[in-house]
């Protein structure tokens, strides 16, 4: 049986988490993991809600021990909760939070232990144990589960931390922006810590000098797991960014010219990251330097039917892409966007990750989206015209028309431009279909826009 162990810190006083800039070291990790895993509710499935990340990854560790398996939704609305008891009917929520309101059986993340057991070496785990469902949303509304097995999770995120330039013997600590529940986090902020002996960060900051304050608090060599979104109010700031030795962006493509302004403020390489909740991590580039791809060992892409297909390496199965992927040579590849941001106005093809990228390029404008509203839709499968919400305070609708008129061509110019004083953005920095047509419904109209 192939196993691979739980964490691979080098010694138990291995530091393995910083909380308020205070150590927590790899044996504390693993008793914490062990005495909670003896304390779990008797269900099968655990939805870990715990917003500190180290108390996150203690349990999922807990749940890994217990051989139960972590749920992970792309969002906990009531909805979702329903479904997900539906799919997991002995499920119970894992929190820290004693507000928390989720309709399920809470289990609340203990004190601190009086006495901390001994706990080491790391234990084994078998490559095949399932140790995670993460969730899509499927054409009907109903969540689609992908499982994760360790062996190919930890496979995953060894070559991660390999591409990244962590697996050089630095003792490397590490903070995100990104929840811990989010494909992206999950991997990058929490199972790359405990498969190549990296320190996380206790505290997930959302305000600029938050994060600031949160990086400047870690010992180098330090790294920043963040999102364009994030990335973009970070450098919008005009203090002085602390020094990290590499910044990690995903969930969107990011402009050459923000890698590169990124580079400069953090004066440390930018590195992308590429892949999917079905996939995982699957690709990396440099953007300042490049606008290929380079996909990890042994994972494969093929063009069939028009659509890219992802397998082999820790792929668990062959998967659909959502995105137009142009294979450039072996191990290689170009993204033009996303398969549904696709659009044709009057014969003329674009794509909305194109005209958002020109929108927020806009000097003024703080956040902006292209939107297809259902009714701007015609049978044909092409777009009548196209909407677009902006946060632009300062800004009027004529301004920043006539600035959009000097990036793109006028069909594609948004009829109405709506303007809000925030986008509904979840904390991975992405926007939800549902939330922006809800959006619709409560903005208030520019005239100049109609």
């Amino acid at each position: 049986m192939a196993t691979v162990a739980l964490i691979s810190h080098a010694s138990p006083d291995t530091v393995a988490a910083y909380r308020g800039g205070a150590a927590l070291s790899a044996q504390r990790f693993l008793a914490d993991a062990t005495q909670l895993a003896a304390r779990m509710p008797a269900g099968r499935h655990v939805l870990n809600i715990c917003t500190d990340r180290y108390r996150f990854a203690v349990g999922l560790a807990a749940a890994v021990l217990a051989k139960k398996i972590s749920l992970l939704p792309s969002t906990l609305t009531a909805p979702i909760i329903c479904q997900l008891t539906q799919f997991a009917p002995d499920a119970f929520c894992l929190t820290d939070d004693p507000r928390c309101e989720v309709a399920l059986p809470r289990f609340y993340y203990p004190g601190e232990p009086a006495v901390q057991q001994p706990a080491w070496p790391p234990p084994q785990i078998d490559s095949e144990q399932i140790v995670a469902y993460v969730f899509t949303s499927g054409s009907t509304g109903m969540p689609i589960p992908h499982k994760k097995t360790w062996g190919r999770l930890m496979q995953c995120v060894r070559e991660g931390a390999r591409r990244l330039g962590l697996s050089d013997g630095r003792s490397y600590a590490m903070l995100g922006t990104v929840p811990a529940q989010h494909m992206y986090g999950f991997e990058s902020t929490v199972l790359v810590c405990l498969q190549s002996g990296i320190a996380l960060c206790a505290e997930r900051p959302f305000y600029p000098a938050d994060i600031c304050a949160g990086i400047e608090r870690l010992p180098r060599p330090r790294v920043l797991i963040t999102t364009p979104i994030h990335l973009r109010t970070l450098l919008g700031t005009e203090v002085a960014l602390p020094a990290v030795d590499l910044v990690v962006s995903a969930t969107a493509e990011l402009s050459p010219q923000m890698a590169l302004d990124a580079e400069r403020r953090f004066g440390a390489p930018l590195l992308e990251i590429y892949g999917s909740t079905e996939t995982g991590q699957i690709a990396s580039r440099r953007t300042v330097e490049t606008q290929e791809w380079q996909l990890w060992p042994e994972v494969g892409l093929s063009i069939e039917d028009g659509s890219a297909w992802a397998r082999g390496g820790h792929v668990e199965d062959t998967t659909a892409m959502g995105d137009v992927l142009e294979l450039t040579r072996p191990g290689y590849f170009l993204l033009h966007g996303r398969t549904e941001d696709l659009i044709n106005i009057a014969g003329k093809r674009g794509s909305l990750g194109y005209l958002n990228h020109h929108l927020n390029a806009i000097p003024g404008v703080i956040d902006g989206v292209f939107f297809v509203r259902d009714e701007e839709r015609n049978s044909a499968g092409g777009v009548t015209r196209l909407a677009a919400f902006v946060v632009a305070p300062g800004l009027d609708a004529a301004l920043v028309l006539r600035r959009l008129r000097e990036r793109i061509d006028p069909v594609f110019l948004p009829r109405p431009l709506l303007f809000v004083e925030r986008l509904p953005r979840a904390a991975s920095g992405k926007l939800a279909r549902e939330a922006l047509q809800s959006l619709v419904a409560n903005a208030t109209e520019c005239a100049a826009g109609t």
